[in-house]
C-alpha cells in the first residue's frame, strides 16, 4: 500500500509502497502527481534505479528538459551526474536558493535527483515552499509585485566570466559544466503566475537568476528584490531534506526554490539528475 508522509515542515513529504523501478499503473501516477502537486517535494527511499529507470520515471511527470550547461553522462542524453570528490577545492555548486534553469523561456516543471553515493554527515538539500510564501505575503509588498516581470538570466553563473565559468574550470570541478556566451540571454516571467497544474497561485525564482525588472530602474528593482528575497526565504516556508543512498527526489520547480547545503568535507557525494518539462499532450 502506498502511504505518503508529510515532513511536517513547509513542504516536502515520504513516499513508500511503490517500486518506482516497475512499471506504474495510471490509479498509481495519478496518486503521486497529486501528491507531488500538495507536498512540492517527494522523496521516495530505497529505490534500485538505473540511469534507464531513472529516465523512465520522467514520463509519468512530463517529458525531457533540456539542461543548458551541463554535459550529460556518458550514453545518456539526459542524465547528468551531480558530483562532488573529497577532495574537491571549487565551491560547493548550487549553495544558493534558486528555482531550476528560471531564465529559460519554458523553465522545467520539475526536477528528480536519485542518491548514489552519500556522505555520513552534511550535503542537505533545501526547499522553500513558495506558494506558502506568497499565501503569507504582506499585502504591500505583494501589490509591489503584481503584474511585474521579472527580469531571468543565467550570465551570472554561466557566462564564461560567471560563477560557473572559466575561473572555476581552473578549480578543478569535478562536475561536468559548459559555460557559454549564451547564458548572457535574458528572459522575463511574471514576478506571481498561477500554477498551470494545481491553479494556485506561486512565486517563480528569487536575485540571483532575476536580475532587474521590466521597466524599473537598477537601483529600485534590487532593492525590490533583495526586499522579497528577504521574505521568501523566511525559515517558517522551509523544508530541509536529509539524503539517504539510494533515494529518488522529484520537486516541483514551479512552487518552490531550493539550493545544496554543504558539510561533508573529505567524502565523494554523486547524485544522478533529470530535469522534466511540461507534456502539453498529457501535463501542462
Amino acid at each position: 500500500m502506498i502511504e505518503v508522509t508529510p515532513s511536517g515542515e513547509a513542504c516536502g513529504a515520504t513516499v513508500t509502497g511503490v517500486d518506482l523501478s516497475s512499471e506504474l499503473d495510471a490509479t498509481t501516477v495519478a496518486m503521486l502527481r497529486e501528491a507531488w502537486l500538495q507536498h512540492h517535494v517527494l522523496a521516495f527511499p530505497g529505490q534500485a534505479l538505473s540511469d534507464q529507470r531513472l529516465e523512465r520515471v520522467v514520463d509519468y511527470f512530463g517529458v525531457f528538459g533540456s539542461e543548458p550547461f551541463f554535459g550529460t553522462i556518458e550514453g545518456s542524453d539526459h542524465v547528468v551526474a551531480l558530483t562532488r570528490k573529497a577532495d574537491e577545492k571549487a565551491p560547493l555548486f548550487a549553495e544558493n536558493w534558486h528555482s531550476d534553469w528560471s531564465f529559460l523561456p519554458q523553465p522545467p516543471i520539475g526536477t528528480c535527483l536519485y542518491s548514489m553515493v552519500i556522505p555520513p554527515v552534511g550535503g542537505d538539500t533545501g526547499f522553500i515552499n513558495q506558494q506558502k510564501a506568497l499565501q503569507e505575503m504582506p499585502p504591500q509588498l505583494r501589490t509591489q509585485l503584481e503584474g511585474q516581470i521579472a527580469l531571468h538570466s543565467a550570465r551570472t553563473a554561466y557566462a564564461p566570466d560567471g560563477m560557473y565559468g572559466k575561473n572555476d574550470r581552473a578549480a578543478g570541478r569535478s562536475m561536468a559544466i559548459r559555460f557559454s556566451e549564451d547564458a548572457r540571454e535574458v528572459c522575463g516571467h511574471p514576478f506571481i503566475d498561477k500554477h498551470p497544474e494545481s491553479g494556485r497561485d506561486t512565486l517563480l525564482g528569487c536575485i540571483g537568476y532575476i536580475i532587474g525588472i521590466k521597466g524599473m530602474p537598477d537601483e529600485e528593482a534590487l532593492s525590490l528584490l533583495l526586499e522579497l528575497y528577504e521574505w521568501q526565504t523566511r525559515e517558517e516556508f522551509q523544508y530541509t531534506h536529509r539524503w539517504e543512498e539510494n533515494m529518488f527526489i522529484i520537486w516541483d520547480n514551479r512552487s518552490v526554490l531550493h539550493r545544496a547545503y554543504g558539510g561533508y568535507d573529505g567524502y565523494d557525494r554523486i547524485l544522478h539528475r533529470v530535469t522534466v518539462a511540461a507534456d502539453p499532450g498529457k501535463y501542462q
